[in-house]
């Protein structure tokens, strides 16, 4: 503690050094400089790392959109969604949907990913903390849209038909990697990020498929 102390306030100094000088930095080197004082402050505990504050190139570049207040171009937005289209796992055995009823225990688990966890304990896919995707539902966010009827709407009912096909793997793609399909979507990139593994996503797709799941009735 005492190590991580004086490195931010080794830190602070140069910041303010900084400040007083003639020449200021650029806008990249400040964002170093600050990416180093709060990585400084944190330490691994239990099975969360100081490696979760490492970020790829796509979220460097949505954060800096987000913070100019300005939407990313076309070409650039464009760009983003193909290569995270390329990272995208599908089924290892071709199987797109599992069993709704696990997928639904998954999305209303919000647990896992907290240094009180240990490994055994299962991510949740936390979905009814952003959508709503059943009627009975009373509580739910809205940072996403409604889910509610999602395989109905989209004319799924028997999701093994070949005219559901396309819909199977972008719901499949959509929670693997969301910003494969929206540059910076809000929504976690689930398998990508390890967040969720195969099987889970497979119950998930199922969840929100199914013409059994409480989603589409």
């Amino acid at each position: 503690m005492k190590s991580q102390s004086k490195k931010l306030l080794i830190a602070a100094a140069a910041l303010a050094f900084i400040a007083g000088c003639a020449n200021l930095p650029s806008t990249a080197d400040l964002d170093k400089l600050t990416a180093s004082i709060v990585k400084a402050s944190f330490s691994d505990q239990g099975i969360v790392k100081a490696s979760v504050l490492d970020t790829d190139e796509t979220n460097k570049v949505c954060s800096a959109a987000d913070v100019a207040g300005k939407a990313l171009d076309d070409v650039t937005a464009k760009a983003i969604e193909a290569s995270n289209l390329k990272s995208i796992k599908w089924p290892s055995d071709g199987k797109f949907l599992g069993d709704w009823k696990e997928g639904e225990k998954i999305a209303q688990s919000g647990r896992g990913l907290t240094w009180t966890d240990d490994t055994k304990t299962p991510n949740g896919g936390n979905c009814y903390n952003c959508h709503q995707m059943d009627k009975k539902e009373i509580s739910f966010g809205t940072i996403g849209p409604s889910l509610y009827n999602y395989g109905k709407l989209r004319g799924v009912s028997d999701p093994a038909s070949p005219n559901s096909k396309a819909m199977v793997e972008y719901t499949w793609g959509k929670v693997w990697n969301s910003k494969a399909y929206y540059a910076c979507s809000n929504m976690p990139r689930a398998g990508h990020m390890g967040i969720l593994n195969e099987t889970q996503i497979r119950h998930i797709v199922a969840l929100l498929l199914d013409p059994k799941s409480p989603v589409n009735q």
